[in-house]
């Protein structure tokens, strides 16, 4: 039936064999040592995803929080800005009041003035105006 030849055995084993070798060194392990490259490849790509994600939302947080400082430095500005145009404002107004309530004096010093003299210069002309009346009760 079926025979074992001893002879033709052992030249197979050896082709077998060393073509096993063969394989191992041309094609599995240049397979797997790419394979192991890419995964090592992948590996790291993700890491570097992961630091830039990190990276990303830390610059995120860093400029959220330079936009917050500066609305708050801008809002200070403002109210300071604010501050000074009132307070200049409330001298100016001051010092305008002051002007208006020295000329309103001067005014009223003046009017006194005219005052006293229309009434000294009616006093001295009382004796042409009552004989001024008295010439024209006499035509009447």
């Amino acid at each position: 039936m079926l025979e074992l030849d001893l002879l033709l055995m052992i030249p197979v084993a050896i082709i077998f064999l060393s073509m096993i070798a063969y394989l191992n060194a041309k094609l599995y392990k240049p397979l797997i040592s790419f394979m192991e490259d890419r995964d090592e490849t992948i590996r790291k790509d993700l890491e570097e995803a992961n630091s830039v994600s990190t990276n990303v939302s830390d610059i995120k947080d860093e400029a959220a929080r330079i936009l917050s400082e500066a609305k708050v430095k801008a809002a200070a500005m403002k109210q300071k800005a604010t501050e000074e145009a009132k307070t200049l404002a409330q001298s100016r107004i001051e010092s305008k009041n002051e002007e208006l309530m020295k000329a309103y004096e001067q005014f009223m010093a003046e009017l006194h003035e005219e005052k006293v003299r229309l009434k000294n210069s009616l006093t001295s002309q009382i004796p042409l105006f009552k004989e001024a009346l008295k010439a024209k009760y006499t035509q009447i």
